[in-house]
């Protein structure tokens, strides 16, 4: 196997490692603490509401968007370390 095939089978590794990593603190946040979770987080008042609501309405959206904004600014460090970057 030639280094640059090892080099793309490891950027390839983080890459997928980054993506699970991203997609279980999503469900867990979006399942986990909205649905499985919400009878358990009802008596934490958030805003006028319980914490399980606010994870089921809003509090998943917003950690969707920093997951969106973390995985783009590890991608570009992943991609900087194994010379794929564009600029």
């Amino acid at each position: 196997m030639s280094d640059q095939s090892r080099s793309g089978a490891a950027y390839w590794k983080a890459n997928l490692r980054l993506v699970v990593i991203c997609m279980v603190i999503w469900a867990v946040v979006s399942y986990g603490f909205g649905i499985i979770l919400r009878p358990l987080l009802a008596g934490i008042p958030v805003g006028g509401t319980d914490l399980g609501f606010w994870f089921a309405t809003q509090g998943s959206i917003v950690v969707f968007l920093l997951l969106i904004v973390f995985y783009s600014k590890r991608m570009n460090k992943l991609d900087r370390e194994f010379g794929v970057h564009e600029d």
